[in-house]
């Protein structure tokens, strides 16, 4: 599945996709500027908040 069609990804993901460390993606979270969701301990990245915080909007879900 392409990147921009997820939902949610780890931050080792969300540093991997953007070029940014992890200290500047939990700076990031700490802001609002990203969001996110936990599932038990596990912190998710929501795909989107990454793809508008660097200008990319998603792929609409009918046009695959």
């Amino acid at each position: 599945m392409p990147f921009a069609q997820r939902l949610t990804c780890t931050v080792a993901e969300a540093c991997e996709a953007t070029g940014l460390g992890r200290t500047k993606i939990y700076e990031l979270i700490g802001n609002g500027r990203v969001k996110t969701t936990t599932i038990g301990r596990r912190r998710l990245v929501v795909v989107q908040s990454l793809l508008s915080l660097v200008g990319i909007n998603a792929v609409p879900a009918n046009s695959r």
